[in-house]
């Protein structure tokens, strides 16, 4: 037989300059027969059940919103049918699911989703899921990510039941893979990647409408094959002089199974293996290895996002070509956030350019971001609940997903005060060293956070966008002869006068009045109230901070739609510094009890900085960050009090 032909496949064209067929099948119909191929092989399932999803409450809700059923998404829809179609039996003993990062990245908000999922279905069903490093490709493979991996699906509040790695399995993969030659489905192929192209119908610029044909290699002989599969592995060729391709079928319109790469050869001199070091020369492809790990592991409910969908075929050929044991594998939606970028390539020129300051930094969408800036994992964990499972890709908007961490914090977290751009106050009319300690509840609407005292002295200090020195009919907060009361304080204080900067006329120093009335007398009702924090050296009153507020990092809701580029639709004022903000003394207790409301002990508060939130009152939620130091107090907004995004 020559090798050189084709297999029950057309001819191909002799020259490139013949006439297009007009019958020839344009990218979308090949898209269209494969999608329609894959509703075929569903038809059997049962359709999902459609249940509407509660309305969220809106942003200034006064009353926090109910709890809501952390099982919901296994319970109906999408996740339900996937278990229904292959419940608990006799030939399914115990669910099991793996989650399967790439090693290769820090893992964003996106993959939340898919912690939530395999490690939620495999729970609900009292079953056990495994943490699977795919790490077939080790260019970009570092120990620091697997390490950012396994932290950030414990801190989501995880455990797998083993870690397993890819790299496990390469010597039984490398097996299986020459167990496919001797089946026929695989041969090894010395084409170019341009070539590969022409083959599969590809003309310039990858469009697709040519005629697919075989490899010239396709047929060669199968003990050909096996010695030069050898011969890969020994190191006998350089990448990209060679390659084992799988023998599919070129005539399905699904590009999935068009004689996909199994085996590669990768420059080990250049980037070794991070577990394995140089003892391999060739590497399994994603393609190859995904679906039979998943067999090696007995996965029982393969779970991933859609947009391997079409691979499922081709997944299926191999292990039936193989005749291995064949997971269940079916595809949802991924999650997507507007306004952001996710693309691990983007985010690398963020940090090298310096508009960010590393993958943590707080305006990122990246999982050990959104920890920085204070993000709660059971904040992530409702929000991905709520949106529920479907096959369709769910693109939320940024103020929905802070709607949802707002929602959790209101009922989760104590209230302090932070005074951000300090005005000092004197009260005249109180003696010097006066100290009153005042008593006030870390909520105001659950006793059992408990209350702690703050010092109200002659001195104080308030916002500076909370007095005026011209009133007005429509202002209520301090001016001269205007009367305000203070969150906590016993009494409200009248302005009487105030001082200012000859250079610059700004205002200095406020002095006021206590409304303290005479026995017999009532105390004044001020119409509005202000926060504050006193000043008391005997109580280390103020506790100075920096506090960092965090906006949109883009303008724009599609950063990647922009016309030159996403770089040019960044946000400038992305960040705001309050470098003299002021702490009232609460921040003291909460710390000790970080992360709250559950009691930890002292020590272990410096590895849980970020644990330890509050809500400013009057501005908005923060924590701690990790570059404070008993010197310096750093505190990240995490979100603001009520949506303000449109304004934004």
């Amino acid at each position: 037989m020559d090798p050189g032909k084709p297999v029950d496949l057309p001819e191909r064209p002799k020259e490139a300059t013949e006439p297009t067929d007009p019958n020839k099948k344009s990218k979308s119909q090949l898209k269209k027969e494969a999608k329609e191929q894959a509703k075929k092989d569903r038809k059997d399932q049962p359709k999902p059940v459609k249940e509407k999803a509660p309305k969220a409450p809106k942003a200034n809700a006064k009353e926090p919103a109910a709890p809501r059923d952390p099982d919901a998404m296994f319970k109906v829809g999408f996740l339900q049918d996937v278990y229904q179609e292959k419940p608990l039996s006799e030939t399914v003993p115990k669910i099991r699911t793996r989650f399967p990062p790439e090693p290769n990245g820090f893992l964003h908000i996106g993959h939340s989703k898919a912690i939530a999922i395999n490690f939620g279905f495999a729970k609900y069903h009292g079953g056990e899921c495994i943490l699977r490093f795919d790490d077939t490709n080790p260019e970009g493979e570092e120990e620091r990510y697997y390490n950012a991996i396994r932290d950030i699906v414990s801190w989501l509040g995880f455990k797998p039941v083993r870690e397993t790695c890819a790299s496990d399995n390469f010597d039984r993969l490398y097996e299986l893979a020459e167990d496919l030659i001797k089946r026929d489905g695989a041969y090894i192929c010395h084409c170019t990647k341009a070539e590969i192209k022409v083959q599969r119908g590809e003309g310039e610029g990858g469009q697709r409408g040519g005629e697919r044909f075989a490899c010239s290699h396709r047929t060669r002989p199968i003990e050909e094959s096996m010695t030069e599969f050898r011969a890969m592995r020994d190191g006998k060729y350089k990448a990209g002089e060679a390659a084992l391709r799988m023998k599919q079928d070129l005539t399905d319109p699904n590009p999935q199974m068009w004689d996909l790469f199994a085996w590669r050869i990768m420059d080990s001199e250049e980037k070794q293996h991070h577990r394995t070091g140089g003892k391999w020369k060739i590497y399994p492809t994603y393609d190859f290895a995904h679906c039979l790990c998943d067999s090696i592991e007995e996965i029982s409910h393969s779970l991933c996002t859609t947009e391997f969908e079409l691979s499922r075929v081709s997944y299926d050929w191999l292990c039936d070509k193989l005749e291995v044991y064949r997971p269940n594998q079916r595809e949802y939606g991924r999650l997507n956030i507007t306004g952001t970028v996710l693309s691990k390539r983007k985010i690398i020129q963020l940090v090298k350019e310096g508009h960010v300051r590393d993958w943590d930094d707080p305006r990122l969408y990246t999982l050990i971001a959104l920890r920085r800036r204070g993000v709660p994992p059971g904040a992530i964990l409702s929000f991905v609940n709520e949106l529920g499972v479907t096959k369709n890709t769910t693109n939320v908007q940024v103020a929905k997903f802070e709607q949802a961490i707002r929602q959790y914090l209101e009922t989760t977290v104590p209230r302090l005060m932070v005074v951000l751009e300090p005005l000092k106050v004197i009260i005249d009319d109180l003696p010097d060293g006066h100290v009153e300690l005042v008593d006030s509840p870390f909520s105001p609407k659950d006793p059992s956070f408990g209350t702690h005292n703050i010092p109200f002295t002659k001195t104080i200090y308030i916002e500076r966008s909370d007095f005026r020195a011209v009133d007005s009919p429509d202002y209520f907060r301090l001016a001269p002869g205007k009367t305000v009361g203070l969150l906590k304080a016993p009494y409200p204080i009248t302005a009487t006068s105030f001082e200012t900067d000859p250079a610059t006329g700004e205002v200095t120093v406020v002095h006021a009045k206590y409304e303290k009335p005479a026995e017999g007398e009532t105390a004044k009702k001020p119409k509005s109230f202000i926060h504050w924090v006193g000043e008391s050296a005997e109580h280390n009153s103020p506790i100075r901070a920096e506090v960092r507020a965090f906006n949109s990092l883009f303008k724009s809701e599609d950063p990647s739609a922009h016309p030159k580029g996403f770089l040019a639709d960044i946000n400038p004022d992305s960040e705001e510094i309050y470098k003299d903000a002021m702490v009232e003394t609460g921040i003291v207790d909460i710390s000790k009890s970080a992360p709250w409301p559950k009691a930890a002990a002292e020590d272990d508060v410096e590895n849980n900085k970020h644990c330890v939130r509050f809500q400013a009152m009057r501005n908005f939620y923060v924590c701690v960050d990790r570059e404070s130091t008993p010197e310096k107090l750093v505190l990240n907004r995490i979100v603001t009090l009520k949506d303000t995004q449109g304004k934004n």
